[in-house]
């Protein structure tokens, strides 16, 4: 025999100041993981937008995480929220009040950042090798060897395998001076738009730039028309933008 304990998913933390109402409308037409039925624990004016659920139904299949994912971007269309991850589980509605409660502030501060505000992702992509050669290129004279500071070494059997290195060395640094410049170039962008973000660079070999911004809805044309303008100046390089999506990497809470 197999027993299924039930837990409570938690899909979304909200706080709906405009048209409660619509809220719960939309609500009721929704319908969570496997056609459970969606509904609120409350603490405040804080909501948890939740769902029964069975322990075998939290193993992560593909058509599960879609199915979690929809509802949150269902919600996000309309209402400011904190979407929660995937496996966000509690045994009890009061463990959930209770959960809110003790983090009332830290979530109202949060909801206070995104409010009003969508994430798009950024994703600059370069061919490493074609950029290393152009950077040569532009660089007068490319990059010499370098003068050996001491007689030893220039007589040593470790020469060129020394000379080797530090030419890789500043040719690494060239590309990180120019992948600073551009960095540079899309935050004069970003400061316009009032956005936020969060910018890693260099993370693979064919990604120059991965960044998630969080701006004010209403701006994204603003922002694909910046992207275009960036395409042009950089023809070289291929920027990519994704969204809008619900903020999943601006929400910072530790819960406690």
């Amino acid at each position: 025999m197999s027993y299924y304990f039930a837990m409570l998913l938690i899909y979304t933390l909200s706080a709906v100041k405009k048209y409660p109402e619509k809220f719960e409308t939309l609500l009721s037409g929704l319908n969570g993981i496997s056609g459970a039925s969606l509904y609120v624990v409350k603490c405040k004016e804080i909501s948890a937008v939740v769902s029964d659920i069975k322990k075998a139904d939290l193993i992560a299949s593909r058509s599960i995480v879609l199915e979690y994912a929809e509802v949150i971007d269902n919600l996000a269309k309309l209402f400011t929220l904190l979407p929660m991850r995937f496996g966000s589980v509690m045994e009890s509605i009061d463990a959930i009040a209770d959960m809110l409660e003790r983090n009332y502030c830290e979530i109202q501060l949060n909801l206070l950042k995104v409010e009003d505000k969508l994430e798009f992702g950024l994703k600059v992509f370069c061919d490493s090798e074609k950029l290393k050669e152009e950077l040569l290129t532009k660089t007068k004279d490319g990059i010499k060897s370098p003068a050996n500071p001491a007689h030893e070494i220039e007589n040593s059997v470790f020469r060129e395998y020394v000379n080797k290195k530090l030419k890789e060395h500043r040719l690494e640094e060239l590309v990180l001076v120019y992948v600073d410049s551009v960095i540079a170039e899309i935050n004069s962008y970003l400061s316009f738009l009032n956005a936020d973000s969060k910018i890693k660079k260099l993370p693979s070999a064919s990604v120059m730039i991965d960044a998630v911004l969080l701006l004010p809805k209403g701006r994204k044309n603003d922002l694909i028309q910046a992207a275009g303008d960036l395409q042009n100046q950089y023809p070289g390089l291929s920027f990519v933008m994704t969204g809008p999506w619900p903020p999943y990497s601006f929400v910072e809470i530790a819960i406690k």
